[in-house]
């Protein structure tokens, strides 16, 4: 199945809009189920910009079923009344929690909706695929437990993963739940896979499985809780599940997932065949599908984009908590990856690939002093730390007629490296380093800190013309003062450290060391720093140098990477 491409999300979201903003809710007197579904439904057709096509989809999807199907508000309201006595584990101890508005459309879709004048609910798939920290495992145990306590008087409730201890998860919430319920274990008997319900004229139970497909026979499943069914190689323990539910009038398969990095999982293909439904491309009303995920043209760095992901933001998960994990996201292309599968809900494997060569560096290597480079025009950049590492500085200057082995060569980068002697003796690179400061390669300053005052001396002493100073915003306040003081603000320029900032540059320095028309002064350090360095590339094809683990050191192929911004963005003469 061929996923759409991006310019028809575009009209697809125009005109899902559109059909939006013309129903007239009103009429389908939805606070009469509860105020919370009126307030999901009115706050996403207002705000269509802070949630995603399929999102909106789903709640289109939901007005044709109200005219197409019997809404049983009492049912709806009857979980609710229900979920909302439960106590849950929560970071207080045992709590009950009011469903949230989006928390109350999911299970109003689920649970409300029948054919009219009959007993058979029309949704027996559900899929919530949400990021992390929704809150999704523990709640879908409600369900199972309902289907426990009121279900077929046979019925048998499952919790399965692709791991044990993920399927403990929900199933060891059931049990803590039921075992408040009835902490003298007069109706329940729970043991460490299995809660059978021990009333009158019941055989129901609940059970957590993630064994072999193989072994399992002899099932009647009437509700399976399959739990980041993202992470599973086959599909197998789930088509066993589903396929014994035959006998059951209502049956309900819930997939709660967040995105993985296995592209090519039995998942990935689901998903696509429930999105194809949500655009009405196939006909299937048995399913219900509530997908979060970022819309074409997001950010992976913006706000509103984390917002339109997390439903839940500001109630199980905290925006900071995003800011953290995103700066986290810059260290290494391994944690990029966690960004965007689990913060972003994005299905992606690293895909960082290897950038320019310690080789190439070390070919275009070239010692020039200082004196002879004196009176050139150029830029400079620094990438600074506090006391945990190494800062850099790199200078690119601009020599617009020189030749050398036949090609114009008209860049020269020199990069210096300080780093505080303090922190020396405990650093686990200190043999490294101690060999780099006794070849005079790493400059030491006094103390365990980075000395700012120092390193602003030694670009103002340079015999260089600067047109240009750039840093990171985010790091750099200190310095920054300092240098205002002496050159003023004109020559100083935040540069911000987002892919969309970084994607010309990157191919700017790729096509000029390629091509060999820039010499690097021979520093060990810069060949190492580009050495570490991947290209990782975003949703967007935004592209930026990354750390390949969090070990490594890139300062200084980030900061000759800055400089070729500054190099776009600047004028060479003022």
């Amino acid at each position: 199945m061929i996923q759409p491409d991006a310019q028809l999300m575009r009209e697809l979201k125009t005109e899902t809009v559109s059909r939006l903003e013309s129903i007239a809710v009103g009429r389908y007197n939805l606070e009469a189920t509860d105020e919370r579904l009126l307030e999901y439904v009115q706050n996403c057709i207002s705000d269509p910009d802070g949630h995603n096509v399929y999102e909106l989809l789903s709640i289109l999807r939901f007005f044709s079923f109200l005219d197409k199907y019997e809404f049983r508000t009492g049912d709806v309201k009857a979980f609710i009344l229900f979920y909302e006595y439960l106590r849950f584990s929560g970071v207080k101890g045992a709590t009950r929690y009011k469903l949230t508005p989006v928390q109350v459309f999911q299970f109003a879709n689920i649970k409300g909706f029948y054919y009219p004048g009959t007993p058979k609910r029309v949704i027996r798939d559900a899929l919530l695929f949400v990021p992390r920290k929704f809150s999704k495992t523990t709640s879908v145990a409600a369900l199972a437990i309902e289907d426990l306590l009121f279900g077929d008087a046979n019925a048998q409730a499952y919790t399965a993963a692709n791991g044990y201890k993920q399927a403990q998860i929900c199933f060891n919430e059931i049990k803590a739940i039921l075992r408040r319920l009835d902490p003298k274990f007069r109706r329940f008997r729970i043991n460490r896979e299995k809660v059978y319900n021990l009333c009158k004229g019941r055989t129901s139970f609940a059970e957590c499985l993630s064994s072999n497909p193989d072994k399992l026979d002899g099932l009647n499943a009437s509700t399976v809780i399959l739990d980041e069914f993202a992470q599973a190689d086959s599909a197998d323990l789930k088509n066993v599940l589903t396929s014994s539910m035959g006998a059951r009038l209502n049956p309900l398969t819930i997939i709660i997932t967040t995105a993985s990095d296995k592209s090519e999982a039995p998942f990935t293909e689901m998903l696509k065949h429930y999105k194809a439904i949500l655009r009405g491309e196939i006909e299937n009303d048995s399913v219900f599908a509530h997908i979060f995920e970022p819309d074409v043209d997001d950010a992976e760095d913006d706000p509103r984009t984390w917002r339109k992901v997390q439903p839940h933001m500001g109630i199980t998960v905290y925006e900071d908590f995003y800011q953290e994990q995103w700066k986290k996201a810059q260290i290494s292309a391994e944690d990029m990856k966690e960004f965007r599968n689990k913060q972003l809900n994005i299905f992606t494997s690293s895909i960082a690939r290897e950038w320019i060569s310690k080789d190439q560096i070390e070919e275009l290597y070239l010692d020039i002093p200082e004196e002879n480079l004196e009176g050139l025009t150029g830029v400079a950049s620094v990438d600074l730390s506090v006391c945990d590492d190494f800062s850099a500085v790199s200078y690119t200057l601009y020599m617009p007629h020189r030749y050398r082995n036949g090609n114009l060569c008209p860049f020269h980068s020199i990069t210096e490296y300080y780093f505080p002697e303090g922190q020396l003796e405990n650093h686990p690179n200190r043999e490294l380093y101690r060999m780099w400061i006794e070849q005079g390669h790493l400059k030491t300053c006094k103390g365990n800190v980075i000395d700012y005052e120092q390193i602003a001396n030694d670009i103002l002493s340079k015999p260089y013309v600067l047109m240009g100073l750039g840093y990171d915003s985010y790091k750099s306040l200190e310095f920054v003062k300092i240098m205002e003081v002496s050159v003023g603000k004109d020559y100083l320029y935040p540069i911000s450290q987002t892919y969309g900032t970084f994607t010309s540059p990157v191919e700017s320095i790729e096509l000029t060391v390629n091509r060999k028309q820039m010499t690097f002064d021979p520093n060990p350090i810069t060949a190492y720093c580009f050495a570490n360095a991947v290209v990782d590339e975003d949703r967007m094809e935004n592209r930026k140098p990354i750390k390949v683990s969090h070990n490594l050191k890139i300062d200084g192929a980030i900061t000759n990477t800055m400089n070729f911004y500054l190099l776009n963005n600047v004028k060479m003469t003022k």
